[in-house]
């Protein structure tokens, strides 16, 4: 075990950051905006900018990285998730390899605020794969050489920036295309203008009437999609299932499935989960959603929000069990601050460091 002295990164010496000592853990946090390259649109809206939470969890001169990422239908803020950690008090804890005990306490703090308990997750996770000189994936026994492709999102947009952005992803085999307006088709056929690669879709919720999305679905299957990500409303919960009985294609819950609970309620309702770790509170979470989901014979994707590369290289650890991965959050910002995860032709690459494998630029 590292015992020397741990300074913080000039990441976190910033006057905006908070220091907290608690007992024998130290938790610094500070606000963070990530610039998308591109604006982004899906049904629910347009936004060029992310607000973050960048988060340093050190006991015994090792830290450990993690981040909160708060895109507008989480309903989190730099303010709500700076007030949450502003609550968490560690001093009660001594050993940091006790994580049910340390998590379960972070849950409980609050009722939501998925994204800010996410945070410490991660950073704790981190620290525990630091100390145990070991990537988590290697902990987890999974073999990194069944990572699969990630998909790049292409937003809705205008004809022109929409070839423009599937050219700038020659080097991914899949693509994830964002719908739900009324120019659905027009972005399918405007992508098939220029390439002829798999497709997956995300309606956001979108679609409200299911007859309509069930010609969709097979006008889409004809066209080379191969998936359909939350088409209708999550509260439309019959009609999401008639449409997974009835669909050519598989179905994927996402803003229907946020947590650990949600997974039994969505089985028949669709055919597999996308899991956030923004959504479920980190890594333990989203551990046990994939094993309950596989248990159910669910598909079972990895999804993101836009992100640093410190959560998704965290979620890149659990890569190598899914059946689909989209972790593209930090290659559509312009001021990542780590490295980690990358993408070689397409497939995910998972780095050979220790914890969740990040670094600084």
């Amino acid at each position: 075990m590292n015992t020397t002295s741990h300074t913080a990164t000039p990441l976190f010496t910033t006057p905006d950051t908070v220091t907290r000592k608690m007992g024998k853990f130290t938790l610094r946090y500070r606000p963070y905006t990530l610039t998308l390259k591109h604006v982004f649109t899906i049904a629910a809206g347009s936004r060029s900018t992310t607000p973050v939470v960048l988060v340093e969890l050190e006991y015994d001169g090792v830290a450990g990285y993690g981040e909160a990422s708060m895109p507008p239908y989480l309903g989190e803020s730099h303010e709500s998730v700076l007030a949450f950690l502003n609550r968490v008090d560690l001093t009660a804890f001594s050993d940091p390899f006790l994580t049910e005990d340390i998590l379960t306490y972070i849950d409980s703090l609050a009722m939501k605020n998925t994204a800010a308990k996410a945070s410490i997750d991660i950073a704790l996770h981190d620290l525990l794969g630091k100390l145990m000189g070991q990537s988590l994936h290697r902990i987890w026994g999974y073999n990194p050489k069944t990572t699969p492709d990630t998909t790049l999102t292409i937003g809705i947009d205008t004809p022109e920036i929409v070839r423009q952005k599937v050219r700038e992803a020659d080097s991914f085999k899949i693509l994830k295309v964002k719908l739900g307006l009324d120019t659905d088709k027009l972005m399918i056929e405007t992508i098939r203008e220029v390439t002829d690669k798999p497709l997956c879709v995300d309606a956001n919720q979108g679609w409200k009437k299911r007859e309509e999305a069930l010609e969709m679905a097979h006008w889409l299957a004809e066209r080379g999609v191969i998936f359909l990500e939350q088409p209708m409303p999550k509260e439309q919960v019959d009609d999401n299932a008639w449409l997974t009985a009835h669909s050519p294609i598989p179905t994927v819950g996402d803003e229907a499935v946020q947590r650990l609970s949600d997974i039994r309620s969505a089985h028949g309702v669709y055919s597999g989960i996308n899991i956030k770790l923004m959504k479920c509170t980190g890594l333990r979470e989203a551990h046990k959603m994939a094993e309950l989901a596989r248990a159910l014979d669910m598909k079972v994707m990895l999804g993101c929000m836009t992100e640093t590369s410190c959560a998704i290289s965290a979620a890149a650890q659990l890569s190598p069990v899914v059946d689909w991965a989209d972790l593209d959050g930090a290659l559509l910002i312009s001021n990542d601050v780590y490295q980690g995860m990358t993408v070689e032709r397409g497939k995910v690459v998972l780095p050979d460091r220790p914890g969740i494998g990040i670094a600084f630029c």
